[in-house]
């Protein structure tokens, strides 16, 4: 390990970074410093700005350009010293499409295509709870409180503990696989003794029953934890307490369930419908056909055409 390799590590730890992120942002200094075949100590911000244009180049997702983004950021700012650089090394602006969200009734479709049991569980906890996939993988029978009915989630993303509601049902069933498997640590072993099983697993488990399932919709357990969200939204759940309970940061993360929320777009309804009086409408012999409404005449003139207005 190269003297400013373990120094940027160090930095990264040192600021409470996670594992994952710390491990992620080295490689991405990386392949920064691959691509020039140079010490990032002799590179600088139009080198970044090169790379960046690389990435757009190779069509990278705007996940993988945003991280080298952040790491190249830290890597600069920190490290190097070179807090001025942050301002020429922007950020690319990701697309926010709406993601997918399953009905009640496809939830319901999506258990019963599961064979195993296991994996079944693994995804009505999932659902239940509204869990990341790294999250339901490291549940221990510690983290359940039946007296309280919670379930206790440590350091999850962020760095930060949080409580959700646990279900009835949920308990019941985890009682069950409890009695018959007997986990000595994590409710979900790996094959590997003393680890638990790993995200891959779970992910193609997930996908697996999408297809046995028939939902066209494209879901992934991250689909499940949406769909938590949207049906407790819809439900009546306030957004303070979904913000909470989902471990979100950024309030502008929750306010996206309103955009998703169907049944609560067809409450809001339209104004119009709520005006006291209307003229009754006329009837069709009384409705001429507006000129820019019907289709265009090929003998028409293009300036004596109608417009919407």
């Amino acid at each position: 390990m190269t003297p400013l390799r373990q120094r940027y590590t160090q930095d990264l730890l040192l600021r409470n970074y996670a594992p994952k992120t710390v491990s992620v942002y080295v490689a991405a200094v990386a392949r920064f410093a691959r691509h020039f075949g140079r010490s990032p100590e002799l590179l600088g911000v139009e080198h970044v700005r090169a790379y960046q244009l690389h990435l757009l180049a190779q069509k990278a997702s705007w996940s993988r350009f945003n991280q080298a983004v952040s790491a190249l950021r830290f890597l600069f700012s920190t490290t190097l010293r070179q807090p001025g650089a942050i301002e020429m090394i922007p950020y690319g602006k990701k697309p926010k499409p709406l993601p997918a969200v399953l009905s009640p009734e496809e939830v319901v479709r999506l258990f019963a295509a599961v064979r195993n049991p296991r994996d079944l569980l693994i995804l009505q906890a999932a659902y239940a709870a509204g869990l990341r996939v790294s999250e339901v993988v490291r549940l221990q029978a510690g983290d359940i409180d039946s007296s309280r009915m919670t379930l206790h989630f440590r350091c999850a993303k962020g760095r930060k503990d949080r409580f959700v509601p646990l279900s009835a049902a949920l308990l019941e069933r985890l009682r069950c696989y409890w009695r018959q498997h007997r986990p000595a640590s994590w409710l979900f072993p790996g094959a590997k003794p003393g680890s638990h099983l790993s995200v891959g697993n779970v992910q193609r488990a997930c996908h697996r029953a999408v297809l046995a399932s028939g939902i066209a919709k494209k879901a992934s357990m991250h689909t499940l934890r949406h769909s938590y969200a949207t049906h407790l939204l819809e439900g009546g759940t306030d957004l303070a307490s979904l913000q909470k309970l989902l471990g979100h940061n950024q309030f502008s993360t929750t306010l996206r369930y309103t955009h998703i929320g169907h049944s609560l777009l067809q409450r809001a309804g339209s104004p119009l419908d709520t005006l006291p009086a209307l003229p009754a409408p006329a009837r069709a012999d009384e409705c001429p056909i507006p000129a820019w409404t019907s289709e265009p005449s090929s003998t028409a003139s293009p300036s004596g055409a109608a417009s919407p207005g």
